[in-house]
């Protein structure tokens, strides 16, 4: 009996990863986030499968359901939203499960931040404008930041935030990033990536609460960063001419 922990993706059924389709389709039990994953999602799920929503249970209750599908040797999906690697609460679910003796597997999934630029239509690393993606997000009530991760902290470097679970505070993400990146600097607030309801807000840290619509909630990204609206940059050199490189196999450049 395994536990196989499977990232989502964003949203939509069809962006989750070939072999977290064939986990669902072969494993008796799935426990899954009902408050962000879609239903259609269930659908990868064999006939039969017991289908469990976490979304009203504590982790203690999820533990016990994990114990129970091993005395019964069942494998388990446990489908998680997005990506495992961030902000996903599977840490402390593997502990536990090490602490059973349990065996698991994580099978990644596509993150929501990736989702939000492809319905931008954005490459989020421009050729001598930014290099670097932040992914960050405003501290809550289950989770409050390390100190010295702080928006300015980020900011001071110049590379583009992609600020998750913050679009409740958008007044004190504009508040403590205009000193470090100007009033003019491209904002783009994404709602839902990959949903049917998916939708969009472009502006700039100077513009983007006037045009904010506050039924906008929860799973939204905020980018920020000066590549988001360059257009006059630099062609990588990857696929210039005369850039050698071992697959090109031209010798005389």
């Amino acid at each position: 009996m395994t536990v196989h922990f499977i990232g989502a993706g964003p949203g939509a059924a069809d962006l989750i990863t070939v072999r977290g389709r064939d986990l669902l389709a072969r494993c008796p039990v799935c426990l899954y986030a009902g408050s962000i994953v879609p239903q259609e999602m269930l659908d990868w799920c064999s006939p039969g499968t017991r289908l469990i929503d976490t979304a009203p249970m504590s982790l203690d209750e999820i533990e016990a359901e994990y114990v129970r599908a091993h005395d019964a040797g069942e494998d388990v999906a446990r489908l998680h939203s997005g990506d495992l690697s961030i902000w996903s609460a599977v840490a402390e679910q593997m502990r536990r499960l090490d602490r059973c003796g349990i065996p698991y597997t994580l099978t990644p999934g596509v993150p929501a931040f990736a989702a939000a630029a492809a319905a931008l239509g954005r490459e989020l690393t421009i050729p001598g404008v930014n290099q670097s993606v932040v992914l960050t997000r405003l501290g809550g009530r289950a989770s409050p930041m390390p100190e010295g991760e702080t928006l300015a902290a980020f900011a001071a470097s110049g590379a583009t935030l992609a600020i998750h679970l913050a679009i409740h505070a958008l007044d004190r993400v504009v508040h403590e990033l205009l000193p470090h990146y100007g009033a003019d600097c491209p904002v783009a607030i994404v709602a839902r990536a990959s949903w049917p309801n998916e939708t969009f807000i472009l502006g700039s840290l100077g513009t983007i609460q006037a045009s904010f619509d506050p039924a906008i909630e929860r799973t939204a990204i905020i980018f920020v960063g000066n590549g988001l609206g360059a257009q006059d940059f630099r062609e990588s050199s990857l696929y210039d001419p005369d850039y050698q490189r071992r697959f090109r196999g031209r010798d005389g450049l």
